[in-house]
């Protein structure tokens, strides 16, 4: 048995290495590629990925788990064998239903949309992203059918992200918080609304990037397996846990862009460095879902980052890096104003209140554009006209409507309902943290993150993939996700904030 385990650890690790591979060219074409260079890049990311995928997918690989497979009853279940066992027949499976031709042309496809994609947002122009756009949900749906018979088209895009989750778990869930999300927004517009002025000033894009960096080095971010780059839309890429890197964007005018990108960010990066060392080049390796990941960047940026703890701290040191700009504003001002409570185009900068309202919308259209009930040319109209069902506002072009997120341009249908999801968990995680570290408020006032840090890596980063991320939440909090510790959570800091 050894000997065909240690076989199948070769050729996953390959496997890895080829997906990491994929990775830092793409990473290379949203930081420093020549604009023209994404003919090139679309032959070499598309080659890249149909080798991981032929690799993964081998006789070789389907022969080795059929054999090494009944051997799991023998072992621990959790233990990094049973586990490592489990996803890889589970990810064989899958993308063994998926063929290699298809595999390239979505990766050929979406590297040539990519830059397309960033030419039609500067220039607020659907009309030239829409064929790309069209193409690539044709490619998804195609996907999508290779998973047949499916309780609803959108679930094997979900699954990519979101192992094991269904959409009509999703949209119940959803379902269930919206009207809430909703009562609660209506109950802070009525009160008199707080004053955020001052975050729209001049902010020093170098100084921007000196504070926000110097608090996510606080935060335990190891810049010896990391970097942070500029890109059109902030994300977060590795290329193993000792490689893992940040991308932020600067606004000269807005200090919330920068800053809290930088902490979300971070989030995602501290997960990757802190997955055990023992999973590295496995398919074990990295977070256990992106509502996983999501719930560890909200909980750095929102959780920790928009907290008065946090600010009694820091506020001081950003008061002299701007004292233009901020040294008459109050810390209870600035605290207000951080957190204002106010509808707005772009989900990037949302307030926690609206922002899961932005993710129901974009997961809608995506079930749209799967089911076939929407069509990719009428995009611009239906978002501007759910924007203002759901928000109240619309938006003034593409660039602040339809347009302004990358995913789409990535083929990343299937990955937004995760974002909502991670609000969720985050919440649920934090209770559990604060009722195993009662002091860690003081603790954040205090700069210290070491421990904080410590049980996050302890109960969720070192574990990887070994656990699906409905098990994973129910191993940490005693149960699967559950939106009510985030509503009381909105309802507390937000009644405190508007006095409801």
């Amino acid at each position: 048995m050894e000997e065909k385990l240690q076989k199948l650890k070769d050729l996953l690790a390959q496997y890895q290495d080829l997906r990491h591979t994929a990775s830092l060219l793409e990473w290379d074409q949203q930081c420093y590629m020549p604009h023209g260079g994404s003919e090139s890049r679309s032959y070499q990311s598309a080659t890249i990925l149909r080798l991981a995928h032929e690799t993964i997918t081998s006789d070789e690989v389907g022969k080795l788990l059929e054999e090494l497979t009944p051997r799991v009853d023998e072992m621990n279940p959790d233990s990094n064998t049973a586990r490592l066992i489990k996803v890889a027949n589970r990810r064989y499976h899958k993308l063994t239903r998926v063929p290699a031709k298809l595999v390239a042309e979505i990766a050929e496809t979406v590297a040539r949309a990519h830059n397309v994609w960033v030419d039609a947002r500067a220039e607020s122009n659907f009309a030239k992203f829409e064929p790309y756009l069209k193409r690539i949900v044709e490619l998804r749906r195609e996907y999508a059918g290779q998973f047949q018979p499916y309780d609803h088209v959108y679930d094997p895009l979900l699954d990519d992200y979101e192992p094991g989750m269904k959409t009509a778990e999703v949209q119940k869930i959803f379902a269930a918080l919206r009207p809430q999300q909703v009562e609660l927004i209506k109950a802070i517009s009525a009160k008199p609304q707080v004053d955020s002025s001052f975050l729209y000033q001049k902010f020093d894009p170098q100084k921007q990037w000196d504070f926000g960096k110097k608090v996510i080095t606080d935060f335990g971010y190891d810049w010896e397996h990391g970097r942070l780059d500029t890109a059109a839309h902030p994300f977060t890429i590795n290329f193993g846990r000792d490689d893992v890197r940040l991308t932020t964007r600067v606004d000269p005018n807005f200090f919330n862009s920068a800053f809290f990108a930088n902490l979300h960010e971070c989030g995602h990066g501290l997960y990757e460095q802190g997955s055990a060392p023992e999973l590295e080049r496995t398919v074990l390796a990295g977070g256990a879902s992106l509502a996983i990941h999501e719930s560890q960047s909200r909980m750095w940026e929102n959780l920790v980052g928009r907290s008065l703890p946090f600010w009694r701290h820091y506020y001081p040191r950003l008061q002299q890096e701007f004292p233009a700009q901020l040294g008459n504003v109050s810390l209870e001002a600035f605290y207000r104003g951080i957190n204002r409570v106010e509808p707005s185009p772009i989900r990037v900068e949302a307030d926690e209140a609206t922002y899961n309202l932005h993710i129901m919308l974009r997961l809608e259209i995506e079930i749209g554009l799967m089911d076939g009930t929407l069509d990719v040319h009428d995009l611009p109209e239906i978002w501007n006209n759910r924007m203002e069902e759901y928000l109240g506002i619309r938006p003034a072009d593409d660039r602040h409507g339809v347009l302004q997120d990358v995913h789409w341009s990535g083929g990343m249908i299937g990955y937004f309902a995760t974002y909502a999801l991670g609000n969720i968990v985050s919440v649920q995680f934090w209770e559990k943290i604060n009722q195993d570290i009662p002091d860690l408020p003081a603790q954040i006032e205090a700069g210290q993150f070491g421990e904080l840090l410590g049980w996050v890596r302890e109960n969720i980063h070192r574990h990887g993939k070994k656990f699906e991320p409905q098990e994973l939440v129910a191993r940490v909090t005693g149960s699967k996700i559950d939106a009510a510790p985030y509503m009381r959570y909105l309802r507390q800091k937000f009644g405190e904030i508007y006095g409801l």
